[in-house]
């Protein structure tokens, strides 16, 4: 009978995290084609006057034309993790930070969520346990509120808490496939419209994320199937795919953890990026190519970074609390 629950438990598991990445694959189209229609026109370019060189830079110097753009490349595409692939650190909890500051969350609620990622730095991948309390987490963050204002919140926070921890290394590595013709796309289990604004202020072409449950643009605290996670981001890569004629074979994937092996596993090129130590493992043992952009640190102690700042994350948040209870 255990054995018959467990394969229900499972089969049910698959569902919500095909359910997930589908649901995904489907906002992701709508929030680039919505994204696409609301593009400022470029200014028209100022025709020379008569006897003026086109050709001629500032002071008359000819300069080189830019390089012709590579033609789109329709079959090929990138996708990239976000939390320690592309930024450093949390971006779900740079969040949440933001929403502290500006009261839409305690400071207990906030150092609660630092412990959660203590945890899953120290133990180095996610347990059942870790994911279900982040999704509870989610949920309340954002339920009774409205689409707009957490996209405006989330603009800000962009610019306060997310631009300068952005990994310059992995971002050229995103504009190289851009560079190709090639499409882009950010795979996270942060909010899909949060993961958007993400994609958009790099210049790439959308996002992948978690997709709420939204009514006349009110959040209702529920979740379309699950967080983006593990298997899902795999079904939301193919569900993408198969919406905009990619072949996989041809599609690269980057992203630091061995809980992505599922996305990694589905395209033709996969690469660790700052890899944990069990995707170093797995990466070494498939040949899968290996990016490293911390600095300071040899391989033998790769982990360690990751622990120690969110240990130093923690700090700060106790001191924070320590800090309101002297002040209150």
């Amino acid at each position: 009978m255990s054995w018959w629950r467990g394969r229900n438990k499972a089969h049910e598991l698959e569902r919500l995290a095909t359910l997930a990445g589908e649901a995904s694959a489907e906002a992701a189209v709508a929030l680039e084609a919505a994204s696409t229609s609301t593009q400022l026109p470029t200014e028209p370019e100022i025709p020379a006057e008569d006897g003026e060189q086109d050709a001629a830079g500032a002071g008359g110097v000819p300069t080189e034309p830019d390089p012709a753009p590579a033609p789109p490349d329709l079959t090929a595409a990138a996708f990239f993790d976000v939390d320690n692939t592309m930024m450093m650190g949390a971006s779900i909890f740079h969040f949440a930070r933001g929403l502290a500051a500006r009261k839409y969350v305690t400071a207990s609620d906030l150092a609660g969520f630092a412990w959660q990622q203590v945890k899953f730095r120290v133990g180095g991948k996610e347990n059942k346990e870790s994911v279900s309390s982040a999704r509870e987490q989610l949920l309340s963050f954002v339920a009774g509120r409205t689409v707009d204002e957490m996209v405006e919140v989330g603009e800000e926070i962009y610019d306060e808490l997310m631009a300068d921890k952005i990994w310059s290394g992995t971002r050229a590595l995103a504009q190289m496939h851009l560079e190709a013709g090639q499409r882009v796309w950010l795979v996270t289990a942060t909010p899909v419209e949060l993961a958007a604004i993400i994609a958009r202020r790099l210049g790439l072409t959308g996002a992948l994320g978690t997709v709420a449950e939204h009514v006349d643009g009110v959040y209702t605290g529920r979740l379309v199937g699950d967080l983006l996670h593990g298997r899902a981001k795999a079904h939301a890569v193919r569900a993408l795919a198969a919406r905009e004629g990619l072949n996989l074979r041809r599609c690269a994937a980057y992203s630091d953890s061995q809980n992505d092996v599922p996305m990694l596993s589905v395209v033709g090129t996969a690469v660790a990026v700052n890899p944990d130590a069990g995707l170093r493992e797995i990466a070494r043992n498939r040949q899968w190519e290996i990016r490293d952009f911390r600095t300071g640190r040899k391989a033998a102690k790769i982990g360690v970074p990751s622990v120690l700042g969110a240990g130093a994350l923690a700090g700060a948040v106790a001191a924070g609390l320590a800090y309101r209870k002297r002040t209150a």
